[in-house]
């Protein structure tokens, strides 16, 4: 009689992972077409100041945190396969709208074209870019909305596909797309604006959503319904999980939510909140404001080929070095033998020493821009390593009910600290360009004498961030809840 054969593994959940990877590829790629089209495109056109665009990243942040608010809630109550549909679908509608923005401000206005609106002066050119303000601010909110799905959506599909020791790499891996989408945006957006305008940048980008929305419909369904998950692989998915000892899955009662307000009760929520309000704006900062700085500071603009090789190289560093984001907690826990929080608190520390770096972008930038343009790719590096491994927290913490309100709330507060950070720098640096040589710290003047101060503040968040975690949270302490 022949032995009986082991079925070998599948490993579809790795399908689900790239998935959620392309996804946030998009998500960014979305975000960033402002940040590399308005300096040199849109501007001119609307008479935008860095206040206008910093009032727009900022309300975006704004209704990005509000939006997240209800986003991880919304999630847990449609399910992680109609809910994610439902963000991706939101904002890569409010993607696209952007591309109607100079249209309703021509007709608002009452002029024939559009190309007349960069040639208008005084009370006319105000008037225009009070208007386009509003207009591109309605397009963001529609974004910020959709957006504000991905994460909660992404680290549930995560909870549901991994077990806890794999986590924070598969988290790191689809955490990449935001750095593969910043990456990806500089060799493209601003290449297509030149070639067909910055119109035709928002439609292109904003259309990969729906292409997306097909692949999530064929592939996702929970592990024990999905035809491409064996038996041996489920198995695998459910190790660390009290379920995977029941045999009657239709018997096991649905795990209690923890109730929303209760969710403040607990100093591992606080925990999380501080990680993102303190560390997320940095990321937004050099999202919106690295191709300005490039473009003001050094006179690159995002379509020059030194703009873009400046940008896509401070991604490539961000997007290589972070993926090793989930090997290091990996290694504490399993060479090293410790849990899987304290060995993410461990390696979270080490991660939040690399934005310190920050500190020598802009005095080494006056040897080359090519020094800022690596440095900030560490920082960004290091951000990301930190943001998958403080994503995975949760996991480790709170029960896979509550998870998508959880995040849903850590990503409002770093909207919150998106919002401060990004409307405060816009008007900083006119209010900086203004002063001129009235306005110097170390050693810069005016508008570099700004970059420099919030350079240094980025440079410091993720080490407070960290402090104040570990005070809260000195030991591994998951929550429980009774029936």
């Amino acid at each position: 009689m022949a032995p009986v054969q082991t079925a070998k593994m599948s490993n579809f959940r790795w399908v689900i992972c790239a998935l959620l990877f392309l996804a946030t590829t998009v998500n960014y790629m979305d975000r960033q077409v402002l940040s590399l089209t308005w300096k040199d495109f849109i501007a001119p056109e609307f008479h935008w100041t860095d206040a206008d665009y910093g009032t727009i990243t900022g309300f975006f942040s704004l209704f990005y945190a509000i939006a997240n608010l209800f986003a991880g809630k919304f999630i847990d109550w449609m399910g992680t396969k109609k809910g994610y549909l439902i963000a991706i679908f939101v904002w890569s509608t409010g993607a696209v709208l952007h591309a109607g923005c100079g249209w309703a401000a021509m007709t608002y206005e009452g002029y024939d074209s559009v190309a007349q609106l960069g040639q208008l002066t005084g009370d006319a050119a105000v008037a225009i870019a009070t208007v386009s303000v509003w207009l591109f601010l309605s397009c963001r909110l529609i974004l910020a909305v959709g957006e504000a799905g991905n994460f909660p959506a992404a680290i549930k599909a995560t909870a549901e596909y991994f077990p806890a020791k794999d986590r924070a790499f598969s988290t790191s891996i689809f955490n990449s797309g935001a750095s593969v989408g910043a990456l990806a945006a500089p060799a493209t957006i601003p290449l297509l604006a030149r070639a067909w305008g910055w119109e035709m940048a928002f439609i292109i980008i904003g259309v990969l959503g729906y292409i997306w929305m097909g692949l999530w419909m064929w592939a996702y369904d929970k592990p024990r319904k999905n035809k491409y998950v064996n038996q041996a692989e489920l198995n695998y998915i459910e190790q660390d999980s009290d379920l995977a000892e029941v045999q009657d899955r239709d018997a096991v009662k649905e795990e209690k939510s923890i109730p929303f307000f209760k969710c403040f009760s607990y100093k591992q929520t606080w925990a999380f909140l501080v990680g993102k309000f303190m560390t997320d704006g940095v990321w937004w900062f050099f999202l919106f404001w690295a191709p300005a700085y490039f473009s003001d500071q050094y006179g690159y603009t995002t379509d020059s080929g030194m703009g873009i090789a400046l940008i896509f190289t401070l991604y490539l560093i961000v997007t290589v070095l972070s993926i090793g984001g989930g090997y290091l907690p990996k290694y504490f826990v399993e060479k090293k033998g410790m849990n899987p929080y304290l060995g993410r608190m461990r390696a979270m520390f080490i991660f939040a020493c690399f934005p310190v770096l920050g500190l020598f972008a802009q005095p080494m930038g006056a040897y080359s821009a090519w020094w800022p343009a690596i440095l900030i790719g560490l920082l960004g590096a290091g951000h990301q390593a930190w943001s998958a491994n403080l994503f995975s927290t949760i996991g480790d913490m709170f029960p896979k009910s509550t998870i998508g309100t959880i995040v849903g709330l850590g990503t409002m507060t770093g909207g919150l600290g998106s919002m401060a950070i990004n409307m405060g720098s816009g008007q900083f640096f006119t209010w900086a360009a203004d002063q001129g040589e009235a306005f110097s710290f170390f050693g810069f003047e005016g508008k570099p004498a700004a970059y420099m101060v919030v350079f240094c503040i980025c440079a410091v968040a993720y080490l407070i961030g960290w402090c104040i975690m570990k005070a809260l949270v000195p030991k591994y302490k998951p929550i429980t809840l009774e029936d």
